[in-house]
């Protein structure tokens, strides 16, 4: 037998490496090189290590964005980290899926709507990130802590991840509709800039910059002149503003963000008729969507009830002591993975109904934590 070199792994450690490399699932990530997909990297890298290969690939962006962002492959042959190893990141095609078992996307929709049809194909189960399929009644749309179970059913091969606005309050309604039996919902939602991505955040720090050391803020229009145009992807000013508005118009004077907390809460927590009412706020925040919740529910409420049930909740984490200034803000929550609610007192005028504070990270749990939860689901029954 050759021995092996001083600090170099034998041949038979090699192959029992690959082997174990083998056994597991092979994954690839769609839009690697994205906000989320950064973030989802560094998940990847910092949970259990279930992964065989993990697969990075690069996607064109959407039409609309193309002129801004240059060359459609332009991120194709990078390297990037993950797990510790560099990996070059490949471009999307039909071949880029040979031999995957797992494909998460998070790519715009246009995107998802043409390649993830393709990846399952190929023989991978998808979960997507984007709008595209979340409503679909052949593709669930799941939050681990809420309706594992979901993901075992999946007629299109497809798994949907929700929308991030969602995704910050979901868990704890979710924990506390199992004990009380949600019948009503009403938010408001106070949403991060990065929500929109990149030019969300570019253009904050852009219009925090013309504000910054002035009296602006106290006459109308002025903080609107001193910015410009540099609105970017918002219709009003965002520095020293919150506007009233994200997402797209759609009937009846409701935007798209709204009518996605309504539909999607309904569909994950298997309440179809639950009625929904939200309003979506744009705030100068860069990262943490933050929602203010009035729940009513089928059963009498306490607070002390309520208390014990979100502190014994997965991904759930309780900051309510407002005499000592306890409470979640976006500025503590980013960052970190759970949900963080606070501000928890039952309504004054109903036995039945809670108000809650609630903080989320949009890009962690809001997105790339519940890719990477549902991802694990579907290793573990892939295994299984």
């Amino acid at each position: 037998m050759i021995p092996a070199e001083a600090g170099r792994p034998s041949l038979a450690d090699t192959l029992r490496a690959d082997a174990r490399t083998a056994a597991k699932p092979q994954l690839a990530v769609v839009g690697a090189t994205g906000a989320v997909g950064s973030v989802l990297l560094g998940i990847l890298s910092e949970r259990a290590d279930i992964w065989g290969e993990i697969r990075l690939i690069a996607s064109p962006p959407s039409s609309q964005l193309r002129s801004s962002r240059g060359d459609p492959h332009r991120s194709v042959g990078r390297k990037l980290t993950v797990r510790g190893a560099e990996v070059e990141v490949v471009a999307l095609s039909e071949e880029a899926f040979d031999g995957i078992d797992v494909a998460m996307f998070d790519v715009p929709d246009e995107v998802s709507a043409q390649w993830v049809p393709v990846a399952v194909s190929k023989g991978a189960v998808v979960i997507d990130n984007a709008g595209t399929f979340r409503l679909d009644p052949d593709v669930p749309l799941v939050v681990p802590e809420v309706n594992a179970h979901a993901a075992r059913v999946r007629p299109r091969g497809i798994i949907a991840n929700p929308n991030c606005t969602t995704l910050s309050m979901i868990v704890a309604l979710g924990a506390l509709h199992a004990e009380y039996g949600l019948s009503e919902l009403i938010v408001s939602s106070y949403q991060a800039v990065s929500g929109v991505g990149k030019a969300g955040v570019d253009t904050l720090r852009a219009q925090l910059s013309a504000v910054s050391g002035t009296e602006l803020g106290t006459t109308p229009g002025d903080v609107r002149r001193a910015v410009g145009d540099t609105l970017g992807p918002f219709p009003a000013p965002i520095a020293l503003n919150v506007v009233p508005w994200a997402g797209s118009l759609q009937e009846d004077g409701w935007s798209s963000e709204e009518l996605k907390i309504r539909d999607e809460s309904r569909k994950i927590l298997g309440l179809p008729e639950l009625p929904v009412t939200a309003t979506c706020v744009r705030v100068p925040v860069i990262t943490t969507h933050s929602l203010t919740v009035h729940a009513r529910f089928e059963n009498e409420v306490t607070v002390g009830g309520a208390h014990e049930i979100l502190a014994a909740a997965p991904g759930v984490v309780l900051s309510d002591d407002p005499a000592e200034g306890e409470y979640p803000t976006p500025a503590d929550a980013v960052g970190t993975d759970p949900t963080w609610v606070g501000r928890v007192r039952r309504s004054l005028d109903d036995p039945r109904a809670l108000e809650l504070f609630v903080c989320g990270d949009n890009l962690r749990k809001g997105a790339a934590l519940n890719t990477a939860q549902i991802g694990e689901l579907v290793a573990a029954e892939l295994q299984g």
